[in-house]
């Protein structure tokens, strides 16, 4: 021990004293490129510029260096980072002692961030965390999460079970999205002459007010059902149906509106087009057999390793890199990536906890915090701005809500059913985030008409659990009273 000891101090000694000598040495010399002091001199004179004023001493104080290095992007970075997560956390698990998803929270917590109420109260302070020249890291960074999370989305789509419901589930979610889909064009007769961007046509704004309409938020769905024991029930197995189909179908159409809208023409809309159905075509029917094929087969010993994950990940972003490239956004390309991976259910579950939640946890919240930035509530400063999104809100749940109820009782459930099938089916949350985000950066939606379209994804989504408390309230109500008339008949 003693003569590891006197080792150690005896190289620290010995080098230490090298590398002191050493810069001794060099200090005193000079590169070899360097000009000559007379000869900088004179050409300061020459073309009589001035040297910057030496900075007062005042301000070389200490605060002034670590103010400076908070400023660099990755310092910004970093405290943006520790503010959303410990907003959304908070908020998060406040609203599920409420009785409501996380993920409605963790929405909230990014428009309280925004300028909507922390830009209201403190604009130093918004101003400061958010600065405008950190907007475009954090954009990237949620657009990251966004596509992690539809790939984990395509990952939990179940074709099988999509097959054994396919009767109910594809009436009821077409239903879902035809009746929004028709409404929501309709309202943009009102929305657009005030409201619209005005380099967009009319035929792009409506169709993406039609799609924003129909959206369902299948993942924030699935996790209701879960929460409330419902998963195993018919009503739950019947609308997590319903929800898969109605999400691959409006997601379809929305590349079909993306790909109009970012077309210059007619043939680069009709090649964007053609470009996206043949890529659907391959990953389905090509690449999906494959790869519950060959894939699967040398998966059968287990799902060990990283090399899975990276394999995995690498085919993820190459798909989204397909579909940025062929004229609609990435998030498709890895939402189709995560449908076509081997059914195995080990690879499923290993990616959906090794991505899933690292998605959730930090990602995600980056991105509603980025969205509660772009959400200006204070646009709607007059009373015909609040009508217009009271209205909006109505169409959309008379829309989403009504339809999917009435189909779901035309399939023969009862009331009270196929009401929780609407109110489930009206959930939007962060699936129409995501859309509404996509229809911001396409120069779609102006802020004005954003905002109204978030306070409309929040109020739909947050009134799902109250709507089935309601139905479960009304059905013990019912037992209790058919028990009771029951002992009286007795």
């Amino acid at each position: 021990m003693r003569r590891n000891f006197l080792f150690y101090v005896a190289l620290l000694a010995v080098f230490g004293a090298g590398i002191y000598l050493i810069l001794n040495f060099g200090a005193r010399l000079r590169p070899g490129g360097a000009v000559p002091e007379s000869r900088v001199e004179s050409a300061r004179v020459s073309t009589h510029v001035q040297e910057p004023p030496e900075p007062e001493a005042s301000s070389r104080g200490l605060a002034r260096p670590l103010y400076e290095n908070l400023q660099h992007p990755l310092s910004m970075l970093l405290l943006q980072a520790i503010v959303i997560l410990i907003a959304a956390r908070v908020f998060g698990t406040l609203f599920q002692k409420l009785g409501q998803p996380a993920v409605i929270g963790e929405m909230l917590a990014g428009i309280i961030l925004g300028p909507s109420l922390l830009g209201m109260l403190s604009p130093g302070a918004q101003s400061f965390l958010f600065p405008a020249s950190s907007m475009e890291f954090l954009k990237l960074l949620s657009q990251i999460g966004v596509i992690l999370f539809m790939f984990v989305v395509g990952l939990d789509l179940n074709v099988q079970h999509l097959r054994r419901k396919a009767d109910a589930a594809v009436l009821v979610s077409h239903a879902s999205i035809i009746i929004p889909f028709f409404l929501g064009t309709a309202s943009a007769l009102l929305i657009y002459p005030s409201m619209a961007p005005p380099h967009i046509s009319f035929n792009a704004f409506a169709l993406f007010i039609g799609v924003a309409m129909s959206i369902t938020a299948f993942p924030v769905l699935a996790r209701i059902v879960e929460e409330r024991g419902l998963y195993k029930t018919h009503l739950g197995s019947t609308v997590i149906a319903c929800a898969a189909v109605d999400d691959v179908t409006a997601w379809c159409i929305l590349a079909v509106v993306v790909a109009i809208v970012k077309a210059d023409a007619l043939s680069s809309s009709l090649l964007t087009i053609s470009s996206s159905l043949l890529f659907i075509g391959v990953m389905l029917f090509m690449l999906k057999p494959w790869a519950a094929r060959v894939v699967g087969e040398r998966l059968r010993g287990g799902v060990e390793g990283k090399a899975p994950v990276a394999w995995a990940l690498a085919f993820m972003f190459t798909s989204a890199l397909f579909t940025e490239v062929i004229g609609i956004h990435a998030l498709f390309g890895a939402f189709l990536a995560g449908v076509v991976m081997p059914p195995r259910a080990e690879l499923r579950q290993v990616l959906r906890e090794r991505l899933g939640n690292f998605t959730s946890v930090f990602l995600m919240p980056l991105f509603f915090a980025f969205t509660g930035l772009r959400t200006q509530i204070g646009l709607l400063d007059d009373w015909q701005g609040w009508l217009m999104c009271i209205g909006v809100i109505a169409v959309a749940i008379v829309g989403k809500l009504g339809g999917s109820m009435l189909a779901a009782r035309w399939t023969g459930m009862g009331w009270q059913e196929s009401f929780s099938i609407g109110a489930l089916m009206n959930t939007r949350g962060l699936i129409e985030l995501i859309v509404l985000n996509l229809g911001y950066d396409l120069g779609i939606l102006s802020p004005r008409v954003f905002t109204m379209m978030v306070i409309m994804a929040l109020t739909t989504t947050f009134m799902t659990g109250p709507l089935l408390s309601l139905v479960e309230f009304r059905n013990r109500r019912g037992s209790v009273v058919t028990a009771d008339e029951a002992r009286a008949a007795a």
